[in-house]
C-alpha cells in the first residue's frame, strides 16, 4: 500500500546547490559533476576554500570528460534557482561522540542555512545530510515551510549500502548482488531488515547463521562510528557522498527509484510528526510516494522505538 503525494512538476534548472564544502560536499560536488547530472554550486562560510575546490574540479573536466559548470561561493545568491538543495554544514563527529552530541550546534547551522538557501530557490527539493540527520531534516522542514515530499534526510541509502557491504565481506560474493533494506533513524536504532536482505534475491536467512547476521547487523549500526574512531580526525565522506548523489540522481532522471530515505511522516507506519527512514520513491517531485512494508510486530516495535528517540531530540533542539 502506499500513500502519494503529489504536486505539479516544474520546469527547473539542472543545478545542484551544496551547503557546506566539507569532505562530503565537496566528494558529492565531485559525484554530481562526473555523472554529468547538473551544474553545481558549492557554498561554504570559509572564504576562499569553496571557490579553491571549484576551480580544482574545473580543472579536472577535461580529463573526466564533462562540461558541467561548477561554481564556488560564500554568497546564497549565487544558489539561486536550483532545482536540489543539498545540506551538508555542520560539525563533524569526533571520536567518543555519538551523532546526537552534534544536535545544539549543529541545529543553528542548519536552520539558517535552510532558511538562507529556500528564499532563492524557493521551488527547489532539500536533501538534508547533516547529522543528527532525522532532527535535522525535521528543523529544515520547519524552516522552510515546505511540503513534505520536497524535503528529505539521506540515511537509509547509506546505511543500506553498509549493511550490503558487510555482508558481501561475509560471504565473499559481489557486492552489487546483495540488496538490503535499512530503516529507522540513522544511529545506534536503525532497524537492518534481516529477511529483506538477499544475494541474488536468496534472502540471507538462508545463507548465514543467526549470530553472524546479528553481528553484521550490530556493524551496521556502528558503521559510521568505526570509521571515526578509525580516522580520528573526521568521519566518513566518500560513501555518503555516493549515497546522496543517487537521490539527486534519482530526482533529477525522475528515475522512481525506491530507496530508503527519512521522510516526513503523517500516519504512515502508525507514526506521526516524525522524521524517520522510510522505503520511498524518488522522482522530480521529490518523494512521489511512500511504500508502507508488512513488518514484524518487532521490526514495528523496533521501528517505533527508533522514532521515539527522534522526537526527544526534536524537543531537545534549541531551534523548536
Amino acid at each position: 500500500m502506499s500513500s502519494s503525494l503529489d504536486s505539479p512538476t516544474l520546469c527547473r534548472l539542472p543545478r545542484v546547490a551544496i551547503i557546506g564544502a566539507g569532505r562530503v560536499g565537496s566528494t558529492l560536488a565531485q559525484r554530481i559533476a562526473e555523472k554529468n547530472l547538473a551544474d553545481v554550486v558549492l557554498l561554504d562560510i570559509v572564504g576562499g576554500m569553496p571557490q579553491g575546490l571549484a576551480l580544482d574540479l574545473l580543472e579536472a573536466r577535461g580529463i573526466e570528460l564533462h562540461n558541467r559548470q561548477i561554481i564556488g561561493t560564500n554568497n546564497y545568491a549565487d544558489t539561486s534557482g536550483s532545482q536540489i538543495v543539498v545540506i551538508t554544514a555542520g560539525l563533524p563527529r569526533k571520536p567518543g561522540m555519538s551523532r546526537d552530541d552534534l544536535l545544539r550546534t549543529n541545529a543553528k547551522i542548519v536552520v539558517e542555512a535552510a532558511k538562507q538557501a529556500i528564499a532563492y530557490s524557493p521551488h527547489a527539493i532539500f536533501i538534508v545530510v547533516t547529522n543528527p540527520l532525522d532532527v535535522m531534516t525535521y528543523l529544515a522542514w520547519q524552516a522552510t515551510g515546505l511540503p513534505r515530499n520536497r524535503i528529505m534526510g539521506m540515511a537509509g541509502v547509506l546505511d543500506s549500502a553498509r549493511f550490503e557491504t558487510f555482508i558481501a565481506l561475509e560471504l565473499g560474493v559481489l557486492p552489487a548482488d546483495v540488496k538490503a533494506m535499512v530503516l529507522g533513524s540513522h544511529g545506534d536504532l536503525m532497524v537492518p531488515l534481516s529477511r529483506y536482505a538477499t544475494v541474488n534475491g536468496i534472502p540471507i536467512t538462508e545463507l548465514l547463521d543467526a549470530a553472524t547476521i546479528e553481528r553484521l547487523v550490530t556493524r551496521t549500526r556502528n558503521g559510521g562510528a568505526e570509521i571515526v574512531e578509525l580516522m580520528q580526525t573526521g568521519g566518513a565522506f566518500f560513501a555518503p557522498a555516493s549515497a546522496t548523489s543517487v537521490m539527486v540522481e534519482s530526482i533529477l532522471l525522475n528515475q522512481s527509484r525506491l530507496l530508503p530515505v527519512a521522510a516526513y511522516l503523517q500516519g504512515e507506519y502508525g507514526l506521526k510528526d516524525v522524521v524517520i527512514g522510510v522505503p520511498c520513491r524518488l522522482g522530480l517531485n521529490g518523494i512521489e510516494s511512500i511504500l508502507e512494508l508488512n513488518l514484524s510486530d518487532s521490526e514495528r516495535e523496533a521501528l517505533h522505538f527508533s522514532a521515539q528517540s527522534v522526537r526527544k531530540n526534536i524537543q531537545r533542539s534549541p531551534e523548536i
